[in-house]
């Protein structure tokens, strides 16, 4: 089947170059409670020299979010998320050529991040607010939906599903389909199943068995398994940090299966991880 996108995807602020396979998202939390590093990075400085050693270590794009979204998590306001994001992204666009990504589902946040250099959108709730969705379509940049059940406050409660990859997957082509409508171009959209949203291990686990029906809509898709839950039950690992193996163990799949980006902490080994399995692929 012919793709409807290109190796390479560029637009004003960047270029994904996907022609040797699956490329690696840098994970930059400027939050006091992260799950991952449990706030490592709030502090600016901090923040900022995590994002050059991510650039050196071969990251292609660089999520930076200013509020967790780890289960059980409460809403941040806008403004306290822009006084968080805002000056580590205009400071890693001055000293760095990655392109910088903003997590947020707020509009007033990510308005602020595109005006302060990021060219890239990770939407948790798949642009649930129209407004958000016209504006990435007026910056020409490119947007990651995902899928959640629920909010993250309340999304590991009672996840339920009759068919978690047929429901996911319908949910996510209807939203990228409903990004088209807004005027972002195919080639520009990435789908992520959202592991760890509202899913127990075992939805987590269909999910990845079965990532290749999400790469067979012919949207680009985007995996964020790094260091979560899921991966400490099956290990025994209680510390996010110690899941390192266990992350490589699924990115090394989804990298070999065709997905296109991987969202992880640990930047130095998966580059090396998504290296060898595109090599294999």
């Amino acid at each position: 089947m012919k793709k409807h996108y290109d190796n390479i995807v560029k637009w004003p602020r960047g270029k994904l170059d996907f022609s040797a396979g699956c490329v690696v998202m840098g994970v930059l939390n400027v939050t006091p409670d992260s799950f991952s590093d449990g706030g490592q990075f709030f502090d600016f400085e901090r923040a900022v020299k995590r994002g050059m050693q991510m650039a050196v270590e071969g990251v292609a794009v660089i999520d930076v979010g200013g509020e967790s979204t780890r289960p059980g998590s409460t809403s941040v306001s806008d403004e306290e998320q822009i006084e968080r994001v805002v000056p580590a992204i205009k400071a890693l666009c001055e000293k760095i050529n990655v392109p910088i990504s903003i997590d947020t589902c707020k509009y007033e946040v990510a308005k602020a991040a595109f005006e302060a250099g990021a060219g890239m959108l990770n939407d948790i709730t798949a642009l649930s607010d129209e407004r958000i969705a016209e504006l990435a379509a007026k910056h020409n940049v490119p947007v990651v939906l995902m899928h959640m059940q629920g909010t993250p406050a309340t999304m590991q409660v009672e996840p339920k599903y009759e068919d978690v990859v047929s429901e996911v997957k319908e949910y996510l082509v209807g939203r990228a389909k409903r990004a088209e409508d807004f005027g972002i171009a195919r080639n520009m959209i990435f789908i992520d199943p959202g592991i760890g949203f509202g899913k127990t291990l075992e939805h987590n686990l269909l999910l990845l068995k079965n990532i290749s029906k999400f790469i067979g809509t012919d949207y680009r898709v985007l995996a964020g398994t790094s260091r979560k839950s899921f991966i400490g039950k099956l290990t025994g690992r209680e510390k996010p940090s110690e899941r390192v193996f266990g992350t490589a163990a699924t990115v090394a799949l989804c990298a070999a299966a065709g997905v296109s980006i991987v969202r992880v902490h640990d930047v130095a080994e998966m580059v090396d991880v998504v290296k060898v399995s595109n090599k294999l692929k």
